[in-house]
């Protein structure tokens, strides 16, 4: 029993070529089975709290690469309070593991994660139900610490930013701070609405947890609830008078579509033209001479309207086909 538990060595050393052997198989035993118990006790010990051995594993790993890259001792001071803020001493790689779920349940999970998010947000709070599970299902969770510059003014807007917690400062090319603002708020979506350049720049001014979301999902969950996209164009025109720069956002975006959509411009123009020959016809008193009227006009109308047909592909609808074939009402 000595031997098995490791000790007691020597203290009864073998009187024959028997007892050596025994002796020295129990040796070996006792030493396999102390090794085993001890491999399995470790084990169960790392299992305990996996997460927190990654982290100290991931801190490790990066101080590692901040000595060998030679970073300045500030910059390697900043890196280790942001992992320290964004993981809290826990690492999981969140994006594999809901990567791993059925859609329904990972649609799930991230409604519960955000929800403090959803409930903070005055937007989400008053928007449909569904529209806020697509918006919260491509958020991507962010931190920024105190001095970041979150949006550069001048640049291409990518992403608008939810603010779950912290304050950032809103803040002019003169360097003046127009506004401040704080948990439940959102920013960047001036520059998604417009397709122009930012309008202002964005600083944190504390620790910053923050849920971007790109413009590509933007635009894909907006197209689906266009009531909730006038919603944030109202409130961007408000934000865009409020800093001096020019508010008019629903003119620029109509702009853009006619530059867009030339041929709907043209049809727009016939049937105009259609609509204002007709109402000269309803001015005269006679019914026949109005009458004797479409009748000798419709090869005028037909004309330009023939030459207009010449430039533009077959409409799609029997409707258009009609008022392109020259039937006038």
């Amino acid at each position: 029993m000595s031997h098995m538990l490791c000790i007691g060595y020597g203290r009864f050393p073998p009187q024959s070529l028997t007892d050596m052997w025994l002796t020295m198989l129990s040796m070996i035993s006792g030493a396999t089975c102390y090794a085993l118990f001890l491999g399995h006790a470790t084990n169960l010990i790392q299992s305990l709290d996996s997460s927190r051995r990654q982290y100290r594993e991931k801190v490790k790993q990066v101080e590692e690469y901040m000595a060998y890259r030679k970073l300045p001792r500030d910059m390697r001071q900043r890196i280790t309070e942001y992992f320290e803020h964004r993981y809290q001493g826990k690492f999981f790689d969140e994006e594999c593991i809901l990567g791993e779920l059925s859609e329904k349940l990972r649609e799930d999970v991230i409604n519960y994660n955000c929800r403090s998010l959803v409930a903070s947000v005055p937007f989400f709070a008053n928007a449909d139900s569904n529209f806020v599970s697509d918006v919260v299902t491509k958020l991507k969770y962010e931190v920024f610490q105190p001095g970041d510059i979150i949006i550069k003014e001048g640049t291409i807007g990518t992403k608008m930013y939810f603010i779950q917690e912290g304050v950032v400062d809103i803040v002019m090319a003169n360097g003046e701070v127009a506004t401040s603002l704080s948990d439940g708020s959102y920013f960047g979506e001036i520059c998604l609405l417009t397709n122009a350049r930012r309008v202002a720049s964005v600083r944190a001014e504390t620790y910053c947890n923050l849920f971007s979301l790109s413009v590509d999902h933007f635009n894909c969950v907006l197209d689906q609830y266009p009531l909730m996209r006038k919603t944030m164009e109202t409130v961007a025109a408000e934000r865009l008078n409020k800093i001096g720069k020019n508010p008019n956002i629903m003119q620029q975006q109509q702009k853009d579509e006619q530059i867009s959509n030339p041929e709907s411009n043209t049809i727009t123009a016939v049937v105009n033209a259609l609509a204002a020959e007709a109402d000269d016809c309803k001015d005269d008193s006679d019914l026949d001479n109005k009458e004797n009227l479409l009748h000798g006009s419709q090869s005028s109308i037909t004309e330009p309207i023939q030459t207009i047909r010449e430039g533009l592909p077959r409409p799609r609808s029997g409707e258009f086909r009609a008022l392109f074939e020259g039937n006038t009402p």
